[in-house]
């Protein structure tokens, strides 16, 4: 494999730039993190494609990765979710078996690899999938040699991996032999594929920072949701984090599976929190169960809390905190506010002031729908921003039933009218609820990106409601083996340690379309300046997955996300069908759309390449296992003539 073609005078002039990679400056036409920057802004200065000729863009290059899996030989499907950073010249990218591809950005070209051999026929929880890598250049004063810059790559089998980012070859003074088992000190795992790393970790000093991913629902003591600090050198633990307070033991999760982000300036780490175990009993777990559901800054140095905002309380629903915190400055009043921009699958969308973490728009709490399982204490109230407005939609009875002609919309009002349907946080019930949105959003990990000069945040949203029942544990086993055996379409899990089982599952007609009227995927767009909708369009359509025209649908659920650029433009992919698509920031009006080979079910990134610094669009486009779109292993860049 090549090394690294950098020529030397080059590479001193860019060494400044690289070195500062935590701060992220994307002028330098690099796309240095997962989400741009170090805060997930998603935002690129690059203009060379703009509204004027995005018309003319076309692929510039197509690599097949050869991993991709459809379940077939006992492996779990692929979900290829990873973004491309690109830094110095250099594309790395992670694939759903978790290799390490270094590719020229130009051409597509393949500069070396690395394989961390996961076990392939592993039951994960998450399937086959990895977000992305991360690139860290050592500032102190060594000579340059091998693994002075390093890319970290987290595992879905839960190991943290240094590798040369010149060979890929692993760092040896980083860990055992340039990897750390991160399994090593969390509590309550109980068997192999149920802790988990999926995203990308953050850098900010001296540390690589990662979270966890846990499976849902199995029981009430599910592993530990610590996130940790390590030294980028050595691997050494530096600190820990616990989001779930110890008086809950033995409650598990609150842990960070989503993208962290950093503000270098500030030394601050904001990581947003997952779901207390399980997701649909809290018994085991009363009062509020902080900091399960919300955005939290820790100091950078030590870990300790700096503050932190629960975004939901006590939940029930899943509701995880999935959305990778966007670290923004609004201007408002002639000043500059810096915030943190969180979403929520609730479909809430909060503003918070970055330093105190005090909500910028105000929010209020609401009374929600109580519990009428037995002992459990559901929040009594909500937190909801009075602005922005809602992006999703949040609520469902029968009157409001759809379909794609009377008898299916009969079936989906008759489903209805057996559930609990008394809005968004109605908590799970034995009788059956309409948890909307469901789990999948509302936002989930596609997060949103923010333009800067234009004041906007462009986000992916979904309207899927989901039908979430208890079932008591005498009669769980017979559901659970109608799930198994495919005569039943729900998940189902056990949580263990309480008097239920739960199964949850789209809300759909016979025909298997969702019961609530489309879209049922939107691009929403917010003007921050005042905290208003700005735009919202169907996002994709059902072309790809229905054979008669006449059904065909406007918006589709989705798993991806946005990029923004100075040039005017929002590109995404992430629907149903096979598309990247370009829009106009300030409008919503679909500009260019180019076709992929399967599923782009990924965030696209951007940057220059070549001599004459030209620039590019790259996305994954490999599907997803679990959103049942076309699988593939297409990495495709697009470019103009």
């Amino acid at each position: 494999m090549q090394q690294m073609r950098i020529l030397v005078l080059t590479a001193i002039c860019l060494m400044s730039a690289i070195s500062r990679v935590a701060a992220a400056d994307p002028l330098d036409g690099n796309w240095a993190f997962y989400g741009g920057d170090a805060g997930g802004s998603r935002y690129s200065p690059l203009d060379q494609i703009n509204k004027t000729n995005v018309t003319e863009l076309k692929p510039a290059w197509e690599l097949h990765t050869g991993d991709v899996s459809d379940g077939s030989d006992g492996r779990p499907k692929s979900e290829f979710e990873g973004t491309p950073i690109v830094v110095g010249g250099t594309m790395y990218l992670s694939t759903p078996f978790n290799r390490v591809l270094a590719l020229d950005p130009e051409t597509g070209t393949e500069k070396w690899n690395f394989d961390p051999k996961i076990d392939l026929k592993e039951h994960y929880s998450e399937g086959l999938v990895n977000r992305g890598v991360t690139f860290w250049s050592d500032l102190s004063g060594t000579d340059g040699g091998s693994c002075h810059q390093r890319i970290f790559l987290a595992t879905i089998d839960a190991r943290l991996f240094a590798l040369d980012a010149s060979t890929g070859r692993p760092c040896a003074d980083f860990g055992v032999r340039g990897q750390i088992d991160l399994k090593e000190g969390i509590t309550n795992i109980k068997r192999r594929g149920e802790y988990e790393e999926t995203s990308a970790p953050a850098v900010i000093d001296d540390l690589v920072i990662v979270g966890s991913s846990i499976a849902d629902n199995d029981r009430v003591n599910s592993p530990d949701g610590a996130v940790r600090a390590y030294d980028a050198r050595s691997g050494m633990l530096r600190w820990s984090w616990h989001p779930i307070e110890r008086a809950l033991a033995p409650t598990g999760a609150g842990n960070v599976w989503s993208t962290i982000s950093v503000d270098a300036r500030r030394g601050l780490v904001f990581v947003p929190t997952g779901s207390a175990s399980p997701d649909y009993h809290g018994v085991k777990r009363p009062g509020d169960n902080k900091w399960a559901n919300s955005v939290v800054a820790l100091s950078a140095k030590t870990g300790e809390l700096v503050w932190g905002f629960q975004l939901v309380h006590h939940d029930l629903w899943d509701y995880d905190t999935a959305a990778q915190p966007v670290l923004a400055t609004l201007r408002r009043d002639g000043r500059d506010t810096p915030v943190v921009i969180q979403g929520n699958k609730t479909g809430n969308l909060f503003i918070l002031n970055r330093e105190t973490g005090q909500p910028v728009f105000a929010v209020e709490e609401r009374p929600v729908p109580k519990s009428d399982s037995e002992g459990e204490d559901a929040a009594p109230t909500q937190p909801f921003p009075l602005s922005p407005p809602v992006l999703a939609a949040q609520q469902l009875t029968a009157k409001d039933a759809w379909g794609i002609n009377p008898e299916e919309r009969e079936a989906c009002r008759t489903r209805l009218e057996r559930l609990r349907t008394d809005g968004i946080f109605t908590p799970p019930s034995v009788q059956g609820t309409v948890a909307f949105p469901g789990n999948l959003g509302g936002m989930n990990w596609s997060s949103g990106a923010f333009d800067q000069k234009r004041q906007i945040f462009v986000t992916n949203i979904n309207n899927l409601p989901m039908e979430v029942h208890l079932i008591p544990r005498d009669q769980y086993k017979p559901v659970e083996n109608a799930a198994q055996q495919g005569t039943l379409r729900a998940e189902v899990s056990p949580q263990h340690g309480t008097p239920y089982g739960m199964s949850r599952e789209v809300l759909h007609s016979p025909l298997g379309f969702p019961c609530n009227p489309p879209p049922w995927g939107e691009l929403v767009a917010v003007d921050l300046s005042n905290g208003s909708i700005r735009w919202r369009v169907p996002l994709g359509t059902t072309a790809d997955m229905i054979k008669n025209p006449a059904n065909i649908v406007r918006g589709t659920p989705n798993l991806g996300g946005p990029i923004v650029t100075a040039g005017g433009l929002t590109f995404i992919a992430s629907a149903m069908d096979n598309y990247l698509r370009a829009f106009d920031t300030e409008t919503g009006a679909e500009l260019w759309r180019g076709r992929l080979p399967s599923g782009g079910q990924a965030m696209p990134a951007t940057y220059l390449a070549g001599y004459n610094g030209k620039q590019f669009i790259v996305i994954a486009a490999g599907g997803h296992g679990k959103l049942g779109t076309n699988l593939g292993d297409s990495v495709i860049a697009y470019s103009l003539p």
